[in-house]
């Protein structure tokens, strides 16, 4: 049973990036309309998601909640995702079991098994289910799900240093607010967490006032001029972005992206805290046949001796290729023709130990 219930979120389950880190949100078919916290979009309009089913591309946010921690988004367009069911919150008891799913830690994907603690915790004027299922980072805005497959409620938050101590907002305050806004689909909009009235741009009093009660409130509009980063990180995407890749899509969270270049799948990461810039370039799997092993790995450390700024390795079964350098080395042109060196090289290096040395297609989530 529970086996099926994971396989049938697997296409549902939708992972969200912004500059400022990553999370989860699922697709309800019903209203065409991805839900997640609103804590997880973090004031911005437009965010990158991806699928299962999907590449990832970029989504539009419609729908904020701060009260009840909320946020709608556009689902993805000419994909086929299987409607997945809004359970009834009335009926839950103490000792229930259930599944909560998500992408913790950025990882694609993941449910983990527990059981309700209390089914009516009361914080902040609102009910929450504890849950002692695992909820990590990343984990926030993916479904709580019950035996019947059933989503009854939305992961939203644990206590730090809690043994297993994780919260979810219960479905009838989330199907309410698929009802709110329903009518009003495809307005940007943001529910007063004073007085819970919806604001629309047509109601919004002086541009940022609750019509009902003058509650400051800030709209998911599209900003005149985008946000960028200052520093390395404005460099990073300075040098992506000459070399053609879609800054916006690339961006995994806070100074990590990552793109493509032919088969191959390259992250780039600036630790600011040590001070330097890595980018690896995922290229193929080791082959099966154990007598290509050893020519493999002499051409490998060939290569190495050959090349200067750039490094062949094993990372498990992955074949990496590498480059590490400190953030006060890095400008727009000397960066350029590193990170250029280093996607002309993975897309050759890729084709190459697969049609040498019979590595295999890299295994990807």
């Amino acid at each position: 049973m529970v086996q099926d219930i994971i396989g049938q979120f697997q296409t549902a389950i939708i992972q969200i990036s912004t500059q400022t880190g990553t999370g989860t949100g699922f697709y309800v078919k019903e209203f065409d309309l991805i839900v997640t916290n609103d804590h997880v979009v973090h004031d911005n309009a437009e965010v990158t998601i991806a699928g299962k089913t999907f590449e990832k591309t970029l989504s539009r946010v419609w729908y904020t909640d701060r009260k009840h921690d909320l946020a709608f988004l556009q689902g993805p367009a000419n994909v086929d995702i299987p409607e997945i069911r809004l359970g009834q919150y009335e009926g839950l008891k103490d000792g229930d079991e259930i599944l909560a799913i998500g992408h913790p830690y950025g990882l694609k994907y993941s449910a983990t098994q527990g059981v309700i603690s209390k089914v009516d915790r009361i914080l902040g004027g609102l009910k929450f289910i504890q849950i002692d299922a695992a909820i990590n980072p990343g984990n926030s805005g993916g479904p709580l799900v019950n035996t019947m497959g059933e989503v009854i409620g939305v992961n939203s938050f644990k206590i730090q240093g809690g043994d297993n101590m994780g919260f979810a907002l219960p479905v009838n305050y989330l199907r309410q607010a698929l009802q709110l806004y329903a009518p009003h689909k495809g307005i940007s909009s943001s529910r007063c967490h004073s007085c819970d009235y919806l604001v629309l741009p047509e109601n919004i009093d002086s541009e940022k006032y609750c019509p009902v009660c003058g509650t400051e409130v800030t709209l998911p509009k599209m900003p005149e001029q985008e946000v960028v980063p200052t520093g390395i990180a404005k460099t990073i995407e300075d040098i992506l972005q000459e070399l053609g890749k879609d800054i916006k899509l690339s961006r995994e969270g806070v100074n990590r992206w990552e793109v493509r270049e032919g088969s191959a799948k390259i992250k780039i990461t600036y630790n600011a805290e040590n001070y330097f810039v890595v980018g690896d370039a995922y290229l193929c799997q080791l082959p099966t046949d154990a007598l290509k092993i050893k020519p493999l790995y002499q051409f490998l450390l060939q290569e190495n001796y050959r090349t200067n700024t750039l490094v062949l390795s094993c990372q498990n079964e992955n074949i990496v290729l590498s480059f590490i350098m400190y953030d006060m080395d890095i400008t727009k042109e000397g960066g350029l023709k590193i990170f250029e060196n280093l996607f002309k090289k993975a897309d050759y290096y890729d084709d190459l130990l697969k049609n040498d040395f019979g590595c295999l297609n890299r295994i990807e989530e």
